[in-house]
């Protein structure tokens, strides 16, 4: 793991991540940390709209995964992903997943220069992402921001895989693998893709 890449950027990076994601299409709020992400994805996503959550550290540790997914304020699809016979109902769960109308998830890193990047062990949770959501809403630490695309895949090798690595190992036995990843270098439809860059760090 590299620790240099758990610092939480400066005032002065976030503005320059912020204008750069608004000049390539993505709307952009700068909030103070995860209590008002939480209040804002709630302000964001009406109710008993179709919300599929990434499975991200960002969403479980902020509490915004149970937010989603605990309750009856939304059509959670998560929980009926997790449901369903996966020898029998595959297509029916990369349906669910690929095009609710809104997606929430984090990022392995976030540029300067205006792209988010986004890994995978399964390439499940992309989809959506990629234009499969009708909206699409990141939270993302202040420490996930890097100068360039360059850093940021060595931010996803060095930094995100030996911490979810170290995860899957505990939960599941088995190590992770970057087996997918998806580069968002602009949004082209207005008001789809939203950015909730965080002033604090939380997820890896």
């Amino acid at each position: 793991m590299n620790e240099s890449f758990a610092t939480p950027a400066s005032p002065d990076q976030l503005d320059r991540t912020a204008a750069a994601l608004r000049d390539h299409g993505f709307v952009v709020e700068v909030l103070d940390d995860v209590a008002a992400a939480r209040v804002r994805i709630r302000e964001l996503i009406p109710e008993q709209a179709t919300v599929f959550t990434g499975a991200s550290e960002t969403l479980r540790q902020s509490g915004i995964d149970d937010d989603i997914n605990g309750g009856d304020r939304y059509d959670a699809v998560r929980p009926r992903v997790l449901a369903a016979d996966r020898a029998t109902e595959a297509d029916v769960i990369r349906r669910m997943s690929a095009t609710p109308d809104y997606v929430v998830n984090s990022v392995a890193a976030v540029t300067e220069t205006g792209s988010l990047v986004l890994a995978s062990g399964t390439g499940s949770q992309l989809p959506a992402s990629a234009g499969g959501a009708a909206h699409a809403i990141w939270i993302v630490g202040a420490q996930k921001v890097v100068p360039d695309l360059a850093t940021a895949l060595r931010r996803v090798e060095e930094h995100c895989l030996p911490l979810e690595s170290a995860r899957t190992m505990q939960a599941y036995g088995s190590p992770s693998a970057v087996s997918r990843m998806l580069v968002l270098n602009r949004e082209l439809i207005p008001g789809r893709g939203t950015v909730l860059l965080l002033r604090e760090a939380i997820g890896f």
